[in-house]
């Protein structure tokens, strides 16, 4: 009898541990279930990159303030002959720099939005959110003549209310996969490493023209040169989201990066 205590004491054990394990990972699940919902199939959810066997990349520059760097970095794409990119404005800048974003238009280049205030829309409530994005979009259409339905939020940030809000506003959320990280003016070698070294068929990579990014127009025709050399084509982001399946999920190192734009 006491043998036969034992080996149930031993199941009972095992059946205690399987039970702590499993309640375990259902706190993990719970825990995370505002991460997982942002990025779920069934909502709407921000593009990072595009799956695709052809090699078609996306170079896209955010702009929220200054008028000294955006100018070299369009004659830059004009010389190289780079027709398809993609410019995020904010519409405070786009009001108050007409000349500059009527070069950009001029040029043929794609216009999304970047916002209003350069702010976390994350921290706004539903109402202040759609004020932001409906407010940045009448600015940016009346400016540049066209009507925009790519935005990138200020900071990169956002969570699935914002997510949710700017899908109703027919909006998609355009992120990135491969970051030059040139608003820390690293060195032109550096930012033009990162781009090399991480683009891939499909990708978006985050470049800035406002005035804090001071090396961006250096290192743009060397990267421009290398991607060339390595068979890429330039296309906008709404061409490169023509392709295959687009890629929600984000990196983990953009999950927490804050951008200075």
């Amino acid at each position: 009898m006491n043998f036969f205590y034992v080996v149930n004491g031993k199941k009972l054990k095992q059946a205690l541990i399987i039970c702590v394990a499993v309640l375990f990972a259902i706190g993990i699940i719970y825990s995370e279930k505002g991460n997982v919902s942002v990025f779920s199939q069934n909502e709407p959810a921000a593009v990072y990159s595009v799956t695709t066997d052809k090699k078609l990349i996306a170079l896209t520059f955010d702009i929220s303030w200054g008028e000294v760097r955006t100018e070299p970095i369009l004659k830059v794409l004009e010389d190289k002959g780079v027709k398809k990119a993609t410019f995020f404005l904010s519409s405070p800048w786009s009001k108050s720099h007409p000349d500059l974003v009527k070069r950009i238009v001029s040029g043929g280049w794609e216009i999304g939005s970047h916002g209003h205030k350069h702010v976390n829309y994350s921290s706004l409530n539903d109402d202040e959110i759609r004020t932001q994005i409906k407010t940045a979009h009448q600015i940016i259409s009346e400016t540049t003549g066209q009507t925009p339905n790519l935005i990138r939020m200020p900071n990169g940030d956002f969570d699935k209310r914002v997510l949710r809000i700017a899908n109703d506003l027919n909006y998609n959320v355009i992120q990135w996969d491969t970051d030059s990280l040139d608003w820390k003016n690293p060195g032109v070698d550096n930012i033009v490493n990162r781009v090399v070294t991480n683009a891939h068929p499909g990708a978006i990579v985050l470049l800035h023209a406002s005035d804090s990014s001071k090396q961006t127009h250096e290192a743009l025709p060397i990267i421009i040169d290398k991607l060339r050399d390595k068979g890429y084509e330039f296309v906008s982001v709404s061409e490169l989201m023509k392709q295959t399946q687009v890629s929600n999920k984000p990196p983990v190192e953009d999950q927490t990066m804050k951008q200075l734009n």
